[in-house]
């Protein structure tokens, strides 16, 4: 049994979870259920990041204390995450006298070992609000490759890393004002004296991805390593620094030792041991963080807790940013989506199955489709896997399971061992993996219900006994399939175990089957996403016109809004206009080549034309055909629950994988063609002469399943 403490970075206290903190949370909140349920030992902690400038001016605004402002958030913050199913063993806050004492411990270990220094620096100041501005609050063009609209200390564009003060044009987000150099005493930790312990740290093999470990040795570790300023002048919401009054420690010094303090609080109302977790040896320290804060999880805090003698995280998992339809999420457009907005509308357990069958174990970001939302929770939950409950619980609940498992041709033997690489792609973080495998399993059940028919035994006479054992093998199939779904949807492995009669309490379970067991009466275990509910939730987040402030302003301050312009109008003058005429010209003569390929061919009327109907669909499943060289298996979606199965001739040019969630154009009225893998209902259009030289046509974004093609 290994011993883990799991985190997620600590949300900000200054506003509302949105989506995106979902995606981190939720993909936190998986691996620990995966860990418990594999039998290991599990504290998962988390707390609310409350010091700093943004909460010490939020709450001067609101005419409140930060105390009261912080309590009132932690509060929605907390009801946020049980709505969506997020579990802690404990839920804290950085403004608490346990992490006061573990800041100050730390702070007297690098005071001892002659980590700290102190001298006279010049800070961005708001003169408007009268604070020094930390690195969050300032935004400006990158001194580096001059990108517009980036933050204080790292430029989104090019990964650099810089200085506020280095910023061109820079801009307060307190108040839209100009900052002004101001001079302050700082305290700075020499964190350069640790760089051959943390090249070491972050270079051995499971502690980071490598595509974190090699841009951490890229960007950072290739040179000295800036000394760390951990202080902030007064006026400040924070701890004051004990042996430097008017001081207090930044926010980014006391946010990660915030995880220690949440284990303290956890100790202190249950009587466990803080040694156990946090200067044992044998404990697994593992951080769920977005690739935003890779600088101060990798370099900082590791060099903080290897000056104060406390042991170091195994990992750091790192995942990229949620975007919505294909771009950052956009108040004006209704796509920053809220958690509390989603769940007046939705079912959370749609939203955690959505970004498990996306998220890899890599750091690309995450596009939530809304289409392709409805379309693969409908086709995998309700399409494939409740389905088996569904048609077949409801024949044996008088009867219940069959005393002995019967012969299933090998199919539960299969999905049991199968079980062995889906936790170990659980265990890389690698649930979209983890969730086609479990798919695949599915559809192979499904087959089987469709070969047995079970509907039909029930109305043979004579069948009673052949239709208990069919339903046995269904069930136990579905009772695989739901345990290994339990990590990612809590709720339905609860229900489904209340069906079976029995609770899901160990991996392992997947491997023997159940008999002899009484069923329970079969309800409803997902509902198919409505669109109209969907629609609803995002028209929730639009606001009836744009709020606005004084003067008429858009909220946030016009200098916000120039700087925004600023970026749209870099971005469209970088075009390299003499490459761009190159490319066309090389491309000319390649469309010239490719004519004289295929000529024309003869001419047809429009009459001819109107009675094809080409619709865009997107992909919601795809798969090889095993038997056959050429084909994949396709389910396209056209919208509002009309789905498609198309075998395509583009094995050779598309792993299945790359394909779910394009959107492609289909001929929707093609005369369905049965072949002895199954029946096509259609033609997906595709480009080139064929082998790997095969280009399927989409649409430009924007575009909607079901939409016609003109």
């Amino acid at each position: 049994m290994r011993r883990l403490l799991v985190t997620s970075a600590l949300p900000y206290a200054n506003g509302p979870i949105h989506l995106g903190h979902m995606l981190e949370h939720i993909q936190t909140d998986v691996w620990v259920r995966f860990q418990r349920l594999r039998g290991n030992e599990v504290l998962h902690v988390c707390a609310d990041d409350t010091h700093g400038t943004a909460t010490m001016m939020r709450a001067r605004q609101e005419g409140r204390s930060e105390e009261e402002l912080i309590a009132a958030t932690n509060s929605a913050h907390q009801a946020d995450f049980a709505g969506f199913d997020v579990r802690f063993d404990h839920y804290g806050s950085t403004n608490s006298p346990f992490n006061r004492a573990l800041c100050n411990e730390i702070w007297a270990a690098l005071r001892a070992g002659g980590y700290v220094v102190e001298r006279e620096v010049s800070r961005l100041f708001d003169p408007q609000e009268g604070v020094f501005l930390a690195d969050r609050f300032v935004k400006g063009t990158c001194p580096r490759c001059g990108t517009a609209d980036q933050n204080g200390d790292n430029c989104e564009n090019c990964g650099s890393t810089y200085a506020a003060t280095e910023l061109k044009d820079p801009v307060s987000t307190l108040s839209g004002a100009r900052p002004v150099l101001k001079s302050s005493s700082q305290y700075f930790v020499q964190i350069e004296r640790l760089h051959d312990f943390l090249t070491r740290w972050t270079q051995e093999s499971g502690r980071l991805q490598s595509e974190v470990a090699n841009y951490v040795k890229g960007h950072f570790l290739g040179e000295p390593l800036r000394d760390w300023d951990v202080s902030r002048p007064a006026p400040y919401f924070g701890f004051e620094i004990p042996d430097a009054p008017g001081h207090y420690f930044y926010v980014w010094f006391d946010a990660p030792i915030g995880y220690m303090a949440a284990t303290a609080e956890y100790c202190d109302k249950t009587g466990a041991s803080f040694d156990h977790y946090w200067r044992s040896p044998d404990v697994e320290i593992v951080h769920f963080i977005g690739k935003d804060i890779v600088y101060f999880h990798t370099l900082f805090w590791p060099a903080m807790l290897q000056a104060a003698g406390f042991p170091l995280p195994a990992r750091v998992h790192v995942h990229g940013f949620l975007t919505v339809n294909g771009e950052k999420m956009s108040k004006s457009r209704g796509t920053f989506l809220l958690a509390s907005k989603y769940l007046e509308h939705l079912d959370p357990g749609y939203f955690r199955y959505y970004l498990a069958s996306k998220l890899g174990s890599g750091i690309e970001d995450l596009d939530m489709n809304l289409d392709e939302f409805s379309a693969r929770v409908n086709s995998d939950l309700v399409g494939k896997v409740v389905n088996l409950a569904s048609r077949s619980a409801r024949f044996v609940e008088t009867t219940g399971l069959s005393e002995r498992y019967p012969d299933d041709d090998g199919l539960f033997a299969k999905a049991a061992a199968a079980g062995d690489e889906i936790a170990k792609a659980y265990e890389a973080c690698d649930y979209a993996r983890a969730m086609r495998s479990i798919m695949q399993l599915a559809d192979r059940a499904n087959e089987y219900v469709d070969r047995k028919e079970p509907w039909k035994l029930a109305k043979a006479p004579d069948s009673a006994a052949e239709l208990r054992d069919v339903c046995s093998v269904i069930l136990n199939l579905y009772r695989q399939l739901a345990i290994y779904l339990a990590p990612v949807l809590p709720r339905v492995a609860e229900s489904s175990a209340a069906l079976l009669g029995a609770p899901f309490k160990a991996w392992d379970e997947t491997k023997v089957p159940a008999t002899g067991s009484k069923v329970g009466k079969f309800t409803h275990l997902v509902a198919r996403v409505d669109p109209k509910k969907v629609a609803a939730m995002v028209a929730a987040h639009v606001p009836p016109e744009e709020s606005v402030g004084a003067g008429g302003a858009p909220a946030g301050g016009p200098a916000r809004a120039r700087v925004t312009q600023s970026a749209e109008v870099a971005g469209t003058a970088a075009v390299d206009t003499a490459r761009l005429r190159d490319t066309l010209s090389d491309a000319a003569s390649d469309d010239a080549a490719a004519l004289a390929a295929e000529p024309l061919a003869p001419e047809c009327s429009i009459e001819d034309f109107s009675k094809l109907d080409l619709r865009v669909a997107r992909v919601v499943a795809a798969e090889s055909v095993p038997e056959a060289k050429k084909l994949l298996k396709l389910r396209l979606s056209l919208g509002a629950g009309n789905e498609r199965t198309v075998f395509a001739g583009i094995k050779s040019a598309y792993a299945p994988e790359s394909l779910v969630g394009r959107l492609v154009v289909m001929v929707a009225n093609l005369a369905p063609r049965t072949m002895k893998f199954g029946v096509s209902e259609g033609m997906v259009i595709a480009a080139g002469p064929g082998e790997k030289d095969i280009f399927i046509l989409s649409p430009d974004s924007g575009a909607k399943p079901g939409q016609r093609v003109h």
